[in-house]
């Protein structure tokens, strides 16, 4: 089977891709990314999915664009529904490319994060693959999550520590403000 996998990142990328061939597949990756920022965590994550495909010789196809504005236009006034929003404009687009390029299916290494919202990507999965006529393959990659830390290490790939938006590296990074109960009289 021709997969199109899009990969959010290098390291969520290892184990989806090592299953998907271990199964028979024949994988290409698809990065495509809007909703990383800011731009150089944008550029060091392209960067190391090439550095990573050149090193596992997986050919991934790249619509690099940096789309700040679109991103922020469709979540600004909603920032807790970001997910959404990230989830389906990137699952969309890779069953678009998967269906123009006549790919059997398309999948996404978001599947392998213990922190990403399974349900939602698989619903959003599903209903790309009814639009574009193709199969979504959900499979939880979870199960390979030490896995892909430990290889990502050795292969000494950049590891990133936030999600991806500049709503997840500021509740990543930003200080928290104390509750009210927690700040005392």
């Amino acid at each position: 089977m021709d997969i199109l996998l899009h990969i959010c990142c290098a390291p969520c990328a290892i184990y989806p891709l090592e299953a998907l061939r271990a199964s028979g597949a024949r994988v290409t990756g698809f990065f495509f990314n809007h909703n990383i920022h800011p731009y150089q965590e944008y550029r060091r994550r392209l960067e190391t999915v090439r550095q990573y495909a050149s090193l596992v010789d997986v050919t991934v196809l790249y619509r690099d664009e940096y789309l700040l504005e679109q991103f922020l236009a469709a979540v600004a006034s909603r920032p807790e529904d970001r997910c959404r929003y990230c989830y389906s404009s990137r699952i969309q687009e890779t069953a678009r490319v998967a269906s123009e390029l006549g790919y059997e299916a398309f999948t996404t290494s978001l599947l392998y994060s213990r922190y990403q919202a399974h349900d939602a990507i698989r619903a959003e999965g599903e209903r790309a693959g009814e639009r574009y006529g193709l199969r979504f393959l959900y499979e939880d990659y979870r199960t390979g999550w030490r896995r892909g830390i430990d290889i990502s290490k050795q292969m000494g790939l950049y590891r990133q520590q936030y999600c991806g938006c500049i709503y997840s590296e500021k509740d990543r990074y930003a200080p928290k403000a104390p509750r009210a109960e927690e700040a005392g009289p």
